[in-house]
């Protein structure tokens, strides 16, 4: 009787910590996926609380409910049209922000931009990359959803041939880049534009 009931104590035990394991990344506490501290392109510590955000593997992070900045609190899981179809002005902000700071060309703006993106944190780090690196972001775009870059674009042979993920993207695109370093800087700057503007 005491081993069945230490064996069932166990299992509570077990399920307790797994379950508040999840809702602690969710809010911002833990890695949760997303940005991993210690793997390669991901920021150490994990913690963002921004919408959206996301790895170089192109994961979205559980840590990235924001609900009090999109009004939803699935952000994480929302495609970036999604999230700035429910918070347009999260989108003018960003826009702006964007095209001041010549991520985005003039007439843009991020939802178009953000078009088959898994999440709004991973477009933004791929803008910032395609701005450091002088990498066309149509390029980087097709590269990390999988799908043919748009026409007039001078992109390698095999661009979106396969859904890749920042890192990989970049050493496609340019392998003499440091594509984890790049990857790491790219996602600090997303998370901080994500952070500001919400």
């Amino acid at each position: 009787m005491k081993r069945r009931t230490l064996v069932v104590l166990a299992g509570l035990l077990v399920a307790f910590y797994a379950v508040s394991g999840v809702a602690y990344a969710q809010h911002g506490h833990g890695s949760g996926g997303g940005m991993p501290g210690g793997t390669p392109g991901g920021m150490p510590g994990g913690k963002s609380g921004a919408p959206g955000m996301s790895d170089t593997r192109g994961n979205s992070g559980m840590h990235e409910s924001g609900a009090g900045s999109t009004g939803s609190g699935n952000a994480a899981n929302s495609s970036p049209d999604t999230v700035l179809g429910r918070n347009s002005k999260l989108d003018s902000t960003l826009t702006s922000k964007f095209q001041s700071q010549g991520l985005l060309p003039a007439g843009t703006d991020l939802k178009t931009a953000c078009q088959g993106f898994k999440n709004l944190g991973q477009c933004v780090a791929a803008l910032h990359v395609s701005k450091n690196l002088n990498i066309p972001f149509a390029c980087l775009q097709a590269d990390m959803t999988g799908t043919a870059p748009a026409t007039g674009t001078t992109c390698p042979a095999g661009t979106g041939t396969s859904k890749l993920n920042l890192g990989q993207s970049i050493t496609t695109l340019q392998p003499s880049a440091n594509a984890t370093g790049e990857a790491k800087k790219a996602n600090k700057q997303a998370n901080s534009d994500l952070q500001t503007s919400s």
